[in-house]
């Protein structure tokens, strides 16, 4: 019997232990989160992190800026939040309109408030094994992993996805944690061969459907990083029905998604309490 890797259950868990950490404290952390146009797919996921920061104990703010708003009118937006003692960490939302060179906005994120794990200095400690904020969704698949207790010291991950945001930051989370790890990414050749070797996968690629039944050995586990809208249903990069009945696989949505939100409140509660 293969088992669906939810995340439900385990971001349900994780959320009520910071509930009951914020309902102790003097006064709630607090999110901002900046949400520039009004790209659909962000509108839900901007929504439901703050409805679940919010259910957390937290205190959520969305900074809103339209569409057509200049690169310096973000980069002020950040500058003011950056120096806004009363603000524990934010994020901006992505994807940005093209007109802004989002390298600029990461760059403009003080690293103490960076609490998507995005920045440069962010990143470059977390390679030197510097303690820092991890970026969510890395951060999400690996408590995943430990909930459903699965063995990743000496195991061979293979991660489908070479973004910053994902595959490269996950790949470091599994090596620090002894797994032998393969990174394919769109030049990789014979995709099949690395991911049938695979006792950990996770797809992060963003093509739906992307990973197949004879892609995947038996008994693998699977985690599905992808989110693709495609005719306003949300698509992962595994072909689940066909996978589960080989492998334990975590669903699209309901499996990395929730875990990310709980991932992302986690990081701000750290940054309140290092801040105070």
């Amino acid at each position: 019997m293969h088992t669906t890797l939810s995340g439900k259950e385990p971001s349900n868990e994780i959320l009520e232990k910071i509930r009951e950490k914020t309902s102790a404290m003097a006064k709630p952390p607090r999110l901002a989160i900046v949400l520039m146009g009004n790209d659909p797919a962000s509108e839900v996921y901007v929504r439901k992190k703050l409805e679940k920061a919010e259910a957390a104990g937290l205190k959520a703010i969305l900074e809103r800026l339209p569409e057509n708003a200049k690169e310096e009118d973000v980069l002020t937006l950040i500058d003011e939040l950056n120096n806004d003692d009363e603000v524990d960490g934010f994020i901006v939302q992505a994807p940005l309109p093209k007109h802004v060179d989002y390298s600029k906005v990461l760059a403009a994120i003080d690293p103490k408030k960076d609490v998507d794990g995005w920045t440069a200095t962010s990143m470059g400690k977390m390679v030197t094994g510097v303690k820092t904020f991890k970026p969510a969704t890395p951060l999400a698949v690996m408590k995943m992993l430990e909930h459903y207790k699965v063995q990743i010291e000496g195991k061979h991950a293979v991660v489908i996805g070479r973004s910053n945001v994902v595959g490269k930051p996950l790949a470091l989370m599994l090596l620090e944690k002894n797994a032998t790890v393969t990174i394919c990414h769109s030049k990789t050749k014979n995709l099949k061969e690395h991911t049938k070797t695979a006792d950990i996968l996770v797809a992060a690629a963003g093509k739906p459907g992307l990973v197949s039944a004879d892609m995947v050995k038996e008994g693998a586990y699977v985690i599905d990083v992808g989110t693709t809208r495609v005719d306003k249903r949300i698509r992962g990069d595994v072909d689940f029905d066909a996978v589960i009945k080989k492998a334990h696989c975590s669903p699209v949505p309901g499996g990395v998604g929730p875990m990310t939100v709980a991932m992302l409140i986690s990081n701000v509660v750290e940054a309140h309490e290092s801040s105070g």
